[in-house]
């Protein structure tokens, strides 16, 4: 176990250096002038060298690099251009209303798209299941944009019953931030329960047709031992896959639902960097995205090796 977790973490590790790495020589091949677009009208050779010299925009690139990497080690992602804020303090107000919404969403899938999958794998050709592709095919078909916007035309202006937009944070109200919240996570949550459902559906479907299971059966286990313990944990490997890389697309993809709802978290902060060309605001929203992604999947790793031990196994043999 020990083997398996060195050579993750190791694995990892390399991984967040080179995506650093990706990440600050990205951003710096974006088109445009941070300089020309903080002078404003005032456009002198001398406001841009200065402009330039105040944000180490006149250094070489490995200078540069050597900065960013070594601040940021300290927590210190630089200074925004757009607001005259520390990129730190941005993250940390954010950053959490992005994360609550992406658990939440993940939550709700995972709840809706394992449960309809065990039942359409279980109850295969019969009205349930039919109920359940319904109801996937529909998650995946509709744009979270459109569900949105008919959300809160009928739940929040017809009905008053989820406000229209808004966040409360949690140490003022976990009532409130949950009313305001839970209707954009059920949106964010459909399409990714469809994508559950589905692949849970057919891990199902596989595991009750192999062998071990067969056997449980005809050793007089009950449906319900022989479904959760023997089919269900082995088909977990695909959900916490799935659920794993979409955790990481969620932190970074919300943009469209936070627009729509109003929420003031990653997505909001990563249009206005992009367009202003705020390069420490961007290069520390595409540093966190990389690193959640990285985290993440260390943490699937081990899920594995809990859930199949063949997995550990085979990570230490290599």
């Amino acid at each position: 176990m020990r083997s398996y977790l060195f050579n993750r973490a190791w694995q990892s590790l390399v991984t967040l250096v080179l995506a650093t790495l990706v990440v600050f020589l990205g951003v710096r091949a974006l088109p445009g002038d941070p300089a020309l677009a903080l002078a404003g009208e005032d456009r002198t050779p001398e406001a841009l060298a200065a402009i330039r010299k105040e944000y180490g925009l006149d250094q070489s690139l490995p200078v540069q690099f050597w900065r960013f990497v070594s601040n940021a080690l300290q927590g210190d992602l630089g200074i925004s251009i757009r607001t005259g804020q520390p990129v730190s303090s941005m993250l940390k107000t954010a950053l959490p209303v992005t994360i609550e919404l992406s658990l939440l969403a993940i939550a709700i899938a995972v709840v809706l798209g394992v449960g309809a999958g065990v039942v359409a794998a279980v109850r295969r050709g019969r009205p349930a299941e039919w109920v359940a592709n319904a109801f996937a095919l529909l998650g995946l078909s509709v744009p979270h944009f459109w569900l949105g916007l008919v959300a809160i035309l009928y739940l929040s202006v017809a009905t008053g019953l989820f406000p229209a937009s808004g966040f409360v944070p949690v140490r003022e109200s976990l009532a409130d931030n949950l009313h305001h919240i839970i209707l954009p996570a059920v949106i964010l949550g459909t399409g990714l329960a469809a994508v559950i459902m589905r692949q849970t559906r057919s891990s199902m479907l596989d595991a009750l047709s192999t062998d071990f299971v067969r056997t449980a059966e005809a050793k007089g286990l009950k449906p319900r031992a022989v479904i959760g313990r023997h089919a269900l944990r082995n088909s977990l490997i695909v959900v916490v896959t799935i659920v794993g890389l979409q955790l990481g697309g969620l932190i970074s993809g919300a943009v469209v639902t936070e627009q729509i709802f109003g929420l003031p978290g990653f997505g909001k902060m990563t249009i206005d960097a992009v367009f202003q060309r705020d390069y420490p605001v961007i290069q520390a929203v595409v540093l966190v995205t990389a690193t959640s992604y990285i985290l993440i999947n260390f943490a699937v790793d081990l899920l594995y090796s809990l859930i199949d031990p063949r997995v550990r196994v085979a990570g230490e043999a290599s």
